[in-house]
């Protein structure tokens, strides 16, 4: 299950959470004007970001990292001395019977 979710996942834009804040009905119509507003100059400033050179040298940012790559390392690790070990009674329990 934990080898399944071993990547990063990518950030989402932040104008993303704020724009599902339009589609709610508790929040009233001058505030949704407003947010919309916002939206937009968000879009257009990103776009000239990204158009910029900067942007494009800079590393792009995970939302989230994977942090368990050793609890899977350690699984499995054990997971090899628990598949010698009962190897090794089998065989020596064999060796017991033919004796």
């Amino acid at each position: 299950v934990l080898k399944k979710q071993a990547y990063d996942r990518k950030q989402e834009p932040a104008y993303a959470q704020v724009s599902d804040l339009t589609r709610l009905s508790l929040i009233p119509p001058e505030a949704k004007a407003t947010l919309e507003t916002f939206l937009q100059q968000s879009v257009s400033a990103s776009e000239a970001v990204a158009a910029s050179d900067f942007a494009s040298q800079e590393p792009e940012a995970y939302g989230y990292e994977f942090q368990s790559h050793g609890v899977i390392e350690m699984l499995e690790k054990l997971l090899d001395k628990f598949v010698e070990e009962r190897t090794a009674l089998e065989k020596s329990e064999m060796n017991s019977k033919h004796a």
